[in-house]
């Protein structure tokens, strides 16, 4: 690694602490949290807890003397062991029912990941199930990939106006204390894929996170060859208008199957959180379609290798799209899906009360092998709402399971209430 390359090195006999720091990996475990407040807690306390940021500002001799105090080299050869057999998922719980990998992954495609504050790229409940999903995962040793969009303006900042409305002002991250890393494709050339949007192409960079076992992709189109207003489209999370929402909504899905595929990633299963990730359905029926199958086949194996969780129990909370829009956008996305363009239109075609549109919750209802809302009642609600979706079938009968909402309890617990009820 060379984050730090410009200060002092750290002393080799803790030479890790930047590979610790720079996987959150260390946010849900104690040996690893305790060393970074055991180097400096003052300056622990003043970074909010990001060791990323910590270590760019630690005095050297801090890390000297840290380098050579056994208390502190033992917590650290703890913490490094942990971290290297969650990575290679040694003693989990999927390597003692799966002993023999098949090689392949679950990708799990999430408009927003609730990770840590040094990482602001989320809002609220979607982003913060979809963290937990990959921490968990990186527990049980699941090989999960999360795919999602690096937004680098971050949170927003509110203010009041002597008039009394509400004001916001964005502020950029800073890329150097931000968790991250570029993700490289296997030749180790830097990740960046190349989405169709309406009559242009928009490049886009991909980031990588790293939790243990899992990794996370994250979409930015924040690259000087782009248009400023197709640099913007990864700016912010959910801002803009629908106009924006189903660009945004177009680089996540295309643009992810797309990055995954340069990155030499083959998953076995994709999971859609939430409709804003239906346009991968578009994506690999196309690659299908160009390996020989037929619209059914490709939908067929869709089906198959496709789950989708729905979030949002009220209508509007759904994006549906004028079909003229949806056209406008993926003029350039067809390939020789082109021959099919209104089959797939109709996957998505939903009437809401409103006159018809493209509904991406009804894309991805109509795409996914299985579907749950997250809760009992969450499900009962999707059953009702999208009735129309299967005709003729009782609402009972409809495929919406549902599995409710859960936490990954090593982040949300107290660390005095963990050492209490997990000695």
């Amino acid at each position: 690694m060379t984050r730090y390359a410009g200060r002092p090195p750290i002393p080799e006999r803790i030479g890790r602490l930047e590979e610790l720091a720079i996987d959150l990996w260390w946010s849900w475990h104690s040996d690893a949290r305790i060393l970074f407040r055991q180097l400096d807690y003052m300056l622990w306390r003043a970074t909010a807890h990001n060791p990323v940021r910590m270590l760019w500002q630690v005095a050297p001799e801090r890390l000297q003397a840290a380098a050579a105090d056994s208390a502190f080299q033992l917590t650290y050869d703890r913490a490094i062991r942990a971290l290297d057999d969650a990575r290679a998922a040694r003693n989990t719980w999927w390597s003692g029912h799966f002993p023999q990998p098949s090689g392949q992954s679950v990708a799990y495609f999430s408009a927003e990941f609730a990770l840590h504050q040094s990482l602001p790229i989320y809002a609220g409940g979607l982003g913060v199930l979809a963290g937990d999903h990959c921490k968990e995962a990186s527990d049980l040793g699941v090989p999960l990939i999360g795919v999602g969009f690096m937004y680098p303006q971050g949170y927003f900042h509110q203010h009041i106006s002597a008039e009394g409305w509400q004001e916001e002002s964005y502020e950029r991250l800073n890329w150097s204390d931000v968790p991250i890393e570029p993700a490289t494709t296997p030749d180790g050339k830097p990740c960046v894929t190349a989405v169709p949007l309406g009559d242009r192409s928009v490049l886009v960079a991909v980031w990588r996170v790293r939790m243990g076992r899992v990794k996370l992709y994250l979409l930015d189109t924040d690259l000087e060859e782009n248009a400023p207003w197709d640099r913007d489209l990864s700016a912010r999370l959910y801002g803009g208008d629908r106009e924006t929402r189903i660009q945004q909504e177009i680089v996540l899905g295309i643009g992810g199957v797309r990055a995954l595929k340069a990155l030499g990633s083959d998953p076995g299963v994709f999971h859609l959180n939430e409709g804003h990730a239906g346009f991968v359905v578009l994506q690999r029926i196309r690659d299908l379609i160009e390996r020989g199958a037929t619209f059914d086949e490709a939908l067929r194996r869709i089906r198959e290798t496709t789950v989708f969780t729905t979030h949002t129990p009220v209508a509007a909370g759904h994006d549906a799209f004028p079909f003229h829009l949806v056209e406008k956008h993926l003029a350039g996305a067809w390939g020789t899906l082109g021959a099919h363009r209104e089959r797939f239109l109709a996957l998505g075609e939903y009437d809401s009360g409103s006159g018809s549109q493209f509904n991406m919750t009804a894309l991805a209802l109509r795409s996914a092998g299985a579907t749950n809302g997250v809760s009992r009642l969450h499900g009962q609600v999707t059953r009702a709402m999208f009735g129309s979706i299967w005709p003729g079938v009782a609402e009972a009968d409809r495929p919406v399971a549902s599995i409710t909402n859960g936490v990954h309890v090593p982040t949300w617990i107290a660390a005095e209430l963990a050492d209490l009820v997990c000695p």
